[in-house]
């Protein structure tokens, strides 16, 4: 099983970081987080790196049913999308699989919770043209 959904676009970098941001709040979702991983490694290890972003995006109501259901489960949250630039000069996007990662942890309820947003996200990632 895999840990993530993902896509490629002949799209901007940009571009592609704002329409990720839209297809999210289609969901439900949000943006908690945003890390910026080239400007990071560049200030803090004074390293050169394509772009690549974390945006930690979260459900609210998705993310009160797992923390009712599993109270150390925000050990897992947010849920991370990233966008990366390709070697090619596209733009690859990626979300997290929720269910693949909480496997772990044995709760039926949050099993339901971890289904419910894999396929918002999925849904996320196919929605990107």
């Amino acid at each position: 099983m895999s840990y993530y959904f993902t896509k490629t676009l002949n799209k901007d970098f940009d571009t592609v970081i704002d329409k990720v941001t839209e297809e999210l709040k289609k969901e439900g979702f949000g943006i908690l987080t945003e890390i910026d991983v080239k400007e990071t490694f560049k200030k803090k290890l004074d390293v050169d790196f394509r772009k690549y972003r974390i945006l930690g995006a979260c459900n609210p109501q998705m993310a009160h049913q797992a923390i009712t259901a599993e109270s150390k489960i925000g050990t897992m949250l947010p849920c991370n999308v990233i966008v990366q630039e390709t070697k090619d000069g596209k733009t690859e996007v990626s979300a997290v699989d929720p269910v693949a990662s909480m496997q772990a942890v044995k709760n039926d309820t949050l099993g339901g919770v971890a289904t419910q947003v894999r396929e918002k996200l999925k849904k996320v990632i196919e929605q990107l043209n």
